[in-house]
């Protein structure tokens, strides 16, 4: 009911009452009644979500003198968190952000409390947190909100611990995630749907997964009891396009299940073109800003009112950058904590709202990380295992560090409360060397695989189509070889493709060599040898997805061999593609055709020494090693360093803890939480693309190392900044080569 035909209802009646009764006491009598009835009935109205009624309210609430505004604010407001005045209002009163991201699908849920108990240390009163859609819906229609993707417990934990939820819900959220957080089926759907706009093939699939999302968080909307202050809308879309039709419309979907009370909001650089392009002016949606730290914040926070209503623009940096991102190759980003801590200060000493990117960074487990690109779409630059941000709470959740005083001190300032005491770093234990043994040759396995799983085709086929969304393809025809050696060319290769050849096993027992690897970022074309097969030469091609695009407008990122491929200008037709997907973050490959019978082999290796088709100890393999924690000892955090390693990916206890490249850097270590870990014996599975240690060693150690390439590296950054190839020596898998 609307509270201003409740009040014309109201005075109707009494009016009426008035002219049927001549006595002044009764008069009286009625005139109480009524207004005691009205008085209890008020917070009633109040706390109903869905109740337009605070418009009228607020209408005469601006009539009165300001004090008496506040103290009428302050009366009748019943858990609502609002904005007035240029200014957040939570109950009736003013309120700052003091906000940070923390994103629950970068943390093990075993950790959550942890890591949202040091953000409160540090001075945060909310929590600011993305919806990746494809860690909850993997597979069409597979919708999964468990583990770590338990996002309405994480929601919840936030609240008791005391701390507010602004909820960045998508359906693009950019963040360095796979594909901006969008679910690689999309890109198996043809015709092409158009990510990010009004295409009505890509909004009936939105509407389907907010229509999922959104109920499931509505009861934790702030006028509904819970956390969530605000609901933001899409994400820095005016860096990226201009349809406004597709904004209004996600406006009116999370309207449908949100209500109307909540703050909806989006973030846009603090530029006019961007924030032109990315707000959606009209429909009662906040914008808020982000910009370099160390800009002056006030001039970007005046511009801002200009895309906000008159009253409706309190200043908010949505994405206040304490660090930065770093690719491979790169030296790890880092900037100075105590010029971080001012422009900061900066920004609270006039009352400014900010939300710190990142309060904590944590890990991209499995496959998600994501990837930039530059001038174009070869220009690639996927991002590290290690989502730390040199953020002031570390990936392992650290707080000793000068970034964490220095902002821990200003927030201080600022907080209307006393801050909790600091929890001391987690521990963390160096287990020692751990010794591995070669279980399994990539191409020992193939002769085992069953036909059914090969996948045949004129043409390459990408990733996606296979019905495969992460981890690896092989690509497997034949050519005819020339006697002086063949030229081969793949014009378009996502991400990385390690190429191999090899006779009928009649010739050299059909021994596998490598020849050479392109990349996406320099393609360059192969000389193929010619290895005087008896008939033609099996050639097989590694694919390796890196991690798809994020920002910008390369998004639409399909992965494996997007062209034909070209031996001496010819086309090659007849294609065999078989899938080597592993476990994901969230999800179990309903079958890998490879992983099983590499399980088979580790089995067989376990009694006898295999003999292998490659000639040399490098290629792609599968490496097993176990090691031992006492049962009477604390489980605690540790690292495993793979300095001598190549580039791969690692297992601990069948957990993808993600990719490693030592030779490329600047990581050298992948970053194990206890909660993978457990007392006995673990299993670590390393399968290693390139060249293993020589020793065949791992070293479980107790802290960080980000001081690997780019030296040694693989890739390396020109003058300009483009990415360039180099193989780190002329043959880095030590196969043998003609």
């Amino acid at each position: 009911m609307n509270r201003s035909k409740s009040l014309a209802a109201t005075s109707k009646s009494i009016t009426a009452m008035a002219r049927k009764r001549s006595s002044k006491t009764t008069l009286i009598f009625f005139l109480l009644l009524s207004l005691l009835a009205f008085l209890s009935f008020l917070p009633v109205f109040a706390s109903l979500p869905s109740l337009p009624s605070y418009s009228h309210s607020h209408d005469l609430h601006f009539h009165l003198p300001r004090h008496q505004r506040l103290h009428r604010r302050q009366k009748i407001s019943v858990r609502k968190f609002e904005i007035a005045e240029d200014k957040f209002w939570k109950d009736g009163k003013p309120f700052q952000i003091i906000g940070g991201d923390l994103h629950y699908f970068r943390v093990l849920p075993e950790y959550w409390e942890d890591r949202l108990l040091r953000a409160k240390a540090l001075g945060l009163n909310t929590v600011q947190t993305y919806i990746p859609w494809n860690l909850h819906e993997p597979e069409a229609g597979k919708l999964v909100f468990e583990g770590i993707a338990d996002l309405v417990s994480f929601l919840k934990l936030c609240q008791k611990l005391g701390l507010l939820v602004m909820l960045r819900a998508g359906p693009y959220i950019c963040a360095e995630w796979d594909l901006g957080g969008f679910p690689a089926w999309l890109l198996s759907i043809h015709p092409d749907v158009r990510l990010r706009s009004s295409d009505p093939a890509y909004l009936q699939k939105v509407e389907g997964w907010w229509g999922v999302l959104l109920p499931k968080v509505a009861p934790l909307l702030y006028g509904n009891g819970g956390p969530i202050i605000m609901v933001q809308i899409e994400n820095e879309f005016g860096s990226y396009g201009n349809d406004k039709a597709y904004l209004s419309h996600l406006v009116k979907l999370a309207r449908g299940h949100l209500g109307e009370d909540i703050i909806l909001y989006t973030t846009d650089g603090g530029s006019r073109e961007t924030l032109e392009k990315g707000t959606i002016q009209g429909d009662g949606v906040f914008a808020a800003v982000d910009f370099t730290t160390g800009d002056n914040p006030w001039p970007i926070f005046k511009l801002q009112k200009q895309f906000n209503s008159p009253g409706k623009s309190p200043p908010l940096s949505s994405e206040f950058y304490t660090g930065w991102l770093t690719h491979w190759s790169e030296k790890m980003a880092r900037t100075d904590a105590d010029f971080t801590a001012a422009a900061l200060e900066k920004i609270m000493l006039q009352n400014g709202s900010v939300v710190l990117y990142m309060a904590h960074g944590g890990t991209n487990f499995g496959f998600y990380n994501g990837a930039n690109t530059g001038a174009d779409e070869s220009d690639y630059k996927p991002d590290l295992t290690s989502y730390d941000y040199d953020a002031p709470i570390t990936e392992s959740g650290d707080v000793d560090n000068a970034k964490f005083k220095a902002i821990r001190r200003v927030m201080g300032k600022f907080s209307s409360v006393s801050l909790p005491s600091v929890p001391p770093n987690n521990k963390k234990t160096g287990y020692g060397s751990i010794q591995l043994k070669r279980t399994a040759f990539l191409f020992d396995l193939l002769d085992e695989i069953d036909p059914l799983h090969i996948v045949e085709a004129e043409s390459p086929t990408a990733m996606e189509y296979l019905n495969q969304m992460f981890g690896f393809v092989l690509y497997v025809s034949e050519y005819v070889a020339k006697t002086g050696g063949s030229k081969l060319v793949i014009p378009k290769v996502h991400d990385r493709a390690q190429v191999f050849i090899s006779c009928s096993p009649e010739v050299n027992g059909g021994q596998v060599s490598y020849v050479g690897t392109i990349e996406r970022w320099s393609n360059q074309a192969i000389n193929l040898p010619n290895v005087k097969c008896v008939s033609s030469t099996s050639l097989f091609i590694l694919v390796e997805n890196m991690g798809r695009v994020n920002y910008g407008p390369y998004i639409f990122d399909r992965k494996g061999i997007l062209s034909s491929v070209y031996v001496d200008g010819s086309v090659l037709k007849r294609w065999k593609m078989i899938s080597i997907p592993f476990h994901n973050l969230n999800e179990v490959p309903k079958f890998n055709p490879v992983i099983q019978v590499a399980s088979k082999f580790h089995k067989v290796s376990a009694g006898k020494k295999l003999e292998h088709k490659s000639v040399g100890v490098g290629g792609p393999s599968f490496y097993t090693g176990h090691f031992s924690i006492d049962t009477k000892t604390e489980v605690t955090d540790t690292y495993i360093s793979l300095r001598g390693w190549g580039k791969g990916i690692a297992f601990v206890n069948e957990f993808n803890i993600g990719r490693y490249w030592p030779t490329s850097g600047p990581p050298c270590n992948l970053y194990i939480p206890a909660p993978i870990l457990r007392q006995g014996e673990n299993v670590l599975v390393i399968f290693e693309l390139e060249s293993p240690n020589p020793e065949l060693m791992v070293d479980s150690v107790d802290q960080p190392d980000f001081t690997c390439g780019p030296g040694q590296a693989s890739v390396h950054q020109n003058e300009d900044g483009k990415a360039s190839a180099s193989l780190l020596t002329p043959n880095p898998l030590g196969l043998r080569t003609f």
